[in-house]
């Protein structure tokens, strides 16, 4: 039985220093090198995530955007996308900002991934988030709101108080995939937007048909995580994992600062290496008979 691993980076494989360790980075590896498939499902985009992994050697596609794009890790090319059609896009924009609500706006404009902003419409949640996307390719500041609405839209990010974020999220979730939920590092309120079909799932099941494994089985720690969770055939919660998630897993391992994904990983792949084996002596054994 083949088997894809497949976890999700901050909170879960990445420690609370929002890097991957070097132990877990041994153990993935060695694994990999023999023949182990495993990959990420990631919020983050192609850009951050791979500098938060540095060091894993990750042979086969990664999801970003919470399933917008499944990515090649090797040539970065755009394997399987879910775009805004330019009218839903729009008009995603336009709800956004009669809530008073300025979102951090991801699109492709003229074949390259920018993130735009209105630098001084920033709320301070916002500022926070863009200090830590420092000398990023993708930043664009954009002059007005002509400027937001340029390229093919793939993705919002609006970060502000509940309150007032909260509206909006009631009108958009009938159409499109939201994610309200608060960020794990700095705890500020997010609202992200994203189109229906992009999820974690729908990537994950798409990478299990295209390796022809049997099985996957999921990694992860919060709300984004659930609709990956319920279709996977197994599913682990870190220990820091939101109570949802926890309440949909097989089990709980050790938490995202205990390397507790890979050692599940190297523990599993290990036993199934072994039973597999065994299995294959007592075949010839029976054949030989």
């Amino acid at each position: 039985m083949s088997t894809l691993y497949l976890s999700d980076l901050d909170g879960t494989l990445l420690n609370s220093e929002q890097r991957i360790s070097e132990k877990s980075c041994e153990i993935l590896n060695k694994l990999i090198d023999n023949g182990l498939l495993f990959s990420y499902a990631t919020a983050r985009s192609a850009v951050t995530s791979v500098k938060a992994t540095a060091g894993l050697s990750a042979k086969i596609p990664i999801v970003v955007y919470n399933g917008v794009f499944t990515i090649d890790s090797g040539t970065g090319e755009r394997i399987l996308s879910n775009m805004f059609s330019r009218d839903d896009a729009l008009w995603i924009y336009d709800v956004l900002l009669s809530h008073d609500i300025n979102p951090i706006v991801y699109s492709i404009i003229n074949g390259v991934e920018k993130f735009s902003y209105i630098d001084e419409r920033c709320t301070t949640g916002m500022r926070e988030f863009l200090n830590t996307r420092k000398n990023d390719v993708r930043e664009r500041i954009a002059a007005n709101e002509d400027e937001m609405r340029e390229g093919e839209i793939f993705y919002f990010t609006c970060i502000d108080n509940a309150e007032k974020l909260f509206p909006a999220c009631t009108i958009l979730e009938k159409k499109f995939r939201c994610i309200f939920d608060k960020d794990i590092y700095s705890g500020n309120q997010w609202l992200e937007i994203l189109p229906k079909d992009a999820t974690k799932a729908n990537a994950a099941l798409e990478l299990k048909k295209h390796f022809g494994c049997d099985r996957l089985v999921v990694f992860g720690d919060g709300t984004n995580d659930i609709q990956m969770f319920e279709a996977a055939d197994e599913c682990y919660a870190v220990a820091n994992a939101s109570s949802q998630l926890k309440a949909l897993a097989d089990s709980i391992i050790g938490s995202n600062n205990e390397d507790s994904v890979a050692r599940f990983i190297l523990e599993d792949f290990e036993w199934r290496e072994k039973t597999e084996k065994n299995f294959k002596k007592r075949l010839d054994k029976h054949n030989s008979t």
